[in-house]
């Protein structure tokens, strides 16, 4: 039932996802840890799913004139060398359950939270560099290790610390994921842990969505609506494994 299940869910995250520059990441790792997929595949199919996903979303926000490179690019230089390097470990399963919903937990936090207080900041140019460094460092681990491509973070920082509007924002969390993802997946490629059979009705279920999501995303749906969604799935995503690991 799985086999089945699956990519009709993923499509649809796919579809809510990519509507706001985002890969899915999150809600891919937590959907196959509820459903008892390999710990190990895990990380891999998800970043593969982000590539196709975020890929799409890069053409179509970057189109319309969206897209600065000087604004993800920083990010990029300590988010890289650290996606590889935890795509590279091998992690004991306790590890990796206790790291996944503590990425959950923040997601959700950043949602319902963050979002409400609608706060903004103005940093030195010291700070700012501070920050990219820190920050890509951190999500870039995280891209590797579990398999969330980092920029459901980053898209609301950008936007608190007053770095770019809302669609800027989202265009560079969608190339930020997928450089990462990318990182991530030939990292984890190493370790054999890529099944192609496996994943391609998954990627096949994630471009139909992701196309879809994508474009209307950047026409038409409604950011903060559509993350509300988003944060749904997280919520259920993270009661069913803590159930699991009680």
């Amino acid at each position: 039932m799985t086999e089945y299940l699956l990519p009709i869910l993923f499509f649809f995250v796919a579809l809510i996802y990519s509507s706001v520059g985002l890969g899915g990441g999150s809600s891919y790792t937590a959907l196959m840890a509820i459903f008892g997929i390999s710990y190990q595949m895990i990380p891999t199919t998800s970043l593969s799913l982000n590539l196709i996903v975020t890929f799409i979303g890069m053409v179509n926000f970057w189109r319309k004139g969206y897209g600065r490179l000087n604004l993800v690019g920083p990010f990029l230089i300590t988010s890289i060398p650290m996606a590889y390097l935890a795509g590279s470990l091998e992690m004991p399963e306790f590890i990796f359950q206790i790291i996944l919903i503590s990425t959950l937990l923040l997601v959700a936090v950043r949602i319902y939270i963050i979002n409400r207080l609608t706060l903004s900041f103005k940093l030195s140019e010291i700070q700012k560099w501070i920050m990219v460094i820190l920050l890509g460092g951190i999500l870039g681990f995280i891209a590797g290790s579990v398999g969330i491509g980092g920029g459901i973070y980053l898209v609301p920082l950008i936007i608190m610390f007053g770095l770019g509007t809302e669609k800027e924002a989202a265009a560079a969390g969608a190339m930020f994921i997928w450089v990462n993802s990318l990182v991530g997946v030939i990292a984890r490629a190493q370790l054999g842990t890529f099944d192609p059979q496996f994943i391609i009705p998954l990627a096949i279920a994630t471009f139909i969505g992701g196309f879809g999501g994508s474009y209307f995303g950047a026409v038409k749906f409604e950011t903060r609506t559509i993350q509300r969604i988003m944060g749904g799935i997280v919520i259920i995503a993270i009661l069913f494994l803590l159930k699991g690991m009680i």
